[in-house]
């Protein structure tokens, strides 16, 4: 996989090829070729490479792994300060912790819109339980609460609802 730096290499050779074009694309404009119009579809799309080369050389590609995080299924986010995951049933709380500091650091962005009242990412973590044929009940179990105004928050908070884990199925063997 490449890295942001490998990316910022490609910038720059993209951004050396764009200005080719640019150049051959007023040189064809001057001297009346008969590709002028191609030249400057191609520059177009150079510029259009470029920028996105040079977006992924500034955003970090690679994602945090947390130890004994299980796997989650991002089921709503409004981009702002909530999402809500999905989780198995079997999930521990131990799991549960690792698995929601997972999604919060997979989640976070500086794109976040935080209110002003509220500048906190909550990532709810739930379940769906079937207490009895036919219906289906949506059981959260726990959530997490970190600052949107700095990816190293130390103060994150994380709530599991123990009470919660009682209600969902035991596992037959």
């Amino acid at each position: 996989m490449f890295s942001t730096a490998d990316f910022l290499q490609f910038t720059q050779w993209s951004g050396i090829a764009t200005l080719v074009f640019a150049a051959l694309a007023i040189l064809s404009f001057v001297f009346k070729w008969g590709i002028r119009f191609r030249l400057v579809g191609t520059t177009g799309f150079m510029l259009v490479l470029t920028g996105g080369l040079f977006a992924l050389s500034v955003v970090p590609l690679s994602r945090t792994v947390i130890p004994g995080a299980g796997k989650f299924t991002l089921v709503y986010d409004n981009g702002a300060t909530q999402a809500v995951i999905a989780i198995s049933p079997t999930i521990s709380p131990s799991q549960l912790e690792a698995t929601l500091r997972q999604a919060a650091s997979n989640l976070y962005t500086y794109g976040r819109l935080g209110k002003r009242s509220d500048n906190y990412l909550t990532v709810r973590a739930r379940t769906v339980i079937h207490p009895e044929p036919g219906l289906s009940v949506p059981l959260y179990l726990g959530q997490l609460k970190q600052s949107l105004e700095s990816r190293e928050d130390t103060e994150i908070s994380v709530e599991i609802y123990t009470d919660k884990f009682a209600q969902l199925p035991k596992p037959t063997a």
